[in-house]
């Protein structure tokens, strides 16, 4: 029973994820707690097959789950969309999908997973300058100091060297041409964001309903798919590729991966970025560092240092920022 005149919190709540913007940015935080699932599930498959290995088979995966789903849910496998949204839609996915996470592979491997995540946290600094000078999205004073509070307390995590003191330092030449990797890895995720926004809202045409995030999510992982397929043939690693499917424990993991990142995972980021400004969707979707601590917590029993907890805690001051104000 509420008092007379108040009212029942569980209508405040309802009041409030009503709000799209709210939605969509509680599609980019969920985002977030997937691709920290994903993460763990690759890591894990990519030590036993490698990481193109594990690229190939997770873009297929995911392309079967996702065609059934929007076969399920509009009676058809193929996305009704226009010409212009399969062209953005399908840029989109080869700039972020193929280019964009071969960058984050190659710089996983070269210079360790501290370093490669630091750079792939840039990604929403390319959005939000991408998504100004294509869509006329306008960051307002609130928002810019929850991205630079997010961002910043995960930077904290990733540099904090007491978690990290284990990982090898890299040579000179892997450190230059990681550094390159995560670069062209984090642009590609983030100009691909924005792409997608555009594909989905603008090209359209005006008045046209923008694509659902399922269609669009199809539409990207299909020429995705496509694109990492070429590239495995083109280099002559086609055979290598084909023969780490008998790695039973590699290929559960890797769809368990594949669930939770490219399906359910970039599902949901189509979502936030239809709701949402970019540049916030972006800074949402990259709480990983921060997410996997309480994951290697209750799973390896593995500690956080005081500086690891310093960073998570002024990353939920910045994701609070960008969800009140």
């Amino acid at each position: 029973m509420t008092l007379a005149g108040s009212i029942p919190p569980i209508h405040i709540l309802g009041s409030i994820m009503s709000d799209p913007r709210v939605q969509g940015e509680t599609a980019a935080v969920c985002t977030s707690a997937l691709w920290t699932v994903c993460a763990i599930l690759f890591a894990s498959a990519g030590k036993r097959i490698g990481a193109l290995s594990v690229n190939a088979y997770r873009v297929v995966m995911a392309t079967v789950l996702l065609a059934t789903a929007h076969l399920i849910a509009f009676g058809t496998v193929v996305p009704h969309a226009s010409g212009n949204q399969w062209f953005y839609m399908g840029l989109s996915g080869v700039i972020g999908l193929a280019i964009g996470d071969f960058g984050y592979f190659g710089a996983l491997i070269m210079i360790g997973p501290r370093r490669g995540v630091l750079l792939m946290s840039m990604a929403p600094i390319f959005s939000a300058v991408t998504a100004y000078f294509v869509l006329g999205e306008v960051l307002s004073a609130w928002n810019l100091a929850g991205i630079a509070l997010t961002l910043a307390g995960v930077f904290i995590v990733i540099l904090d060297e007491n978690v990290h003191a284990s990982e090898v330092s890299p040579t000179r030449a892997h450190k230059f041409y990681g550094v390159l990797c995560g670069l062209g890895g984090s642009l590609g995720q983030g100009i691909s964001l924005v792409v997608s926004k555009y594909g989905m809202v603008v090209a359209g045409g005006q008045g046209a309903p923008p694509l659902n995030p399922l269609s669009a999510t199809l539409v990207r992982m299909i020429v995705a798919a496509t694109s990492v397929w070429l590239i495995v043939v083109v280099s002559g690693r086609l055979p290598s590729v084909l023969a780490s499917r008998r790695d039973s424990k590699a290929i559960l993991r890797t769809s368990g991966g594949a669930l939770t990142g490219p399906f359910l995972g970039v599902w949901l980021s189509m979502v936030a970025v239809t709701y949402t400004v970019a540049g916030v969707a972006a800074t949402l979707m990259s709480l990983m560092p921060v997410m996997v601590i309480p994951v290697l917590w209750l799973v390896y029993r593995q500690k956080t240092s005081w500086r690891g907890i310093v960073g998570a805690a002024t990353t939920v001051v910045g994701v609070a920022i960008l969800f009140l104000l």
